[in-house]
């Protein structure tokens, strides 16, 4: 959204993808009638696993609530909250901040960059609403076949 300010405490989904969707990320494995799908992280997968889950240490406002490593994209549940001094200090950190240097920090790790320019964003605006994005996210990897990312050629697994 143009004019809404990104550093408001609140919460976020966050979806970025690869560069033409490939498969570098992960593998879905384990699908069944009655067994879950377990997401199992490519060489690659495990560096955007690790500066995943740096971003609270990064930005001490920003809390990880959920976050899922799909084959060719990343799904995230950030929330900005106060600072607890009052807002002294350092500004707040903004989503395309904390976006755009988590990005940042993957390409200058891998040596290249793997993901679009751009990336989804979605504002959360209530409980249900946080509700069903933090269920879509922990169900995604049973979806997987049925995801709008899914595409059965992008099979690419360094």
């Amino acid at each position: 959204m143009k004019e809404y300010d990104y550093s408001e405490p609140g919460s976020y989904f966050i979806t970025v993808c690869t560069k033409n969707k490939i498969h570098i990320l992960s593998r879905i494995v384990g699908r069944g009638d009655l067994t879950p799908p377990d997401v199992v992280l490519t060489p690659v997968g495990m560096v955007v696993d690790h500066f995943t889950q740096t971003i609270p240490t990064a930005h001490p406002t920003v809390y990880m609530d959920a976050y899922v490593i799909m084959p060719n994209h990343v799904h995230m549940l950030l929330t900005i909250r106060e600072r607890a001094n009052g807002g002294v200090g350092s500004p707040r950190p903004t989503i395309p901040g904390v976006v755009n240097g988590w990005k940042t920090m993957i390409t200058k790790h891998l040596g290249h960059s793997i993901f679009q320019t751009s990336y989804y964003d979605h504002v959360i605006r209530g409980p249900r609403d946080y509700d069903e994005i933090f269920q879509y996210i922990q169900n995604n990897p049973a979806k997987w076949p049925h995801d709008q990312f899914y595409i059965s050629d992008g099979e690419e697994h360094p």
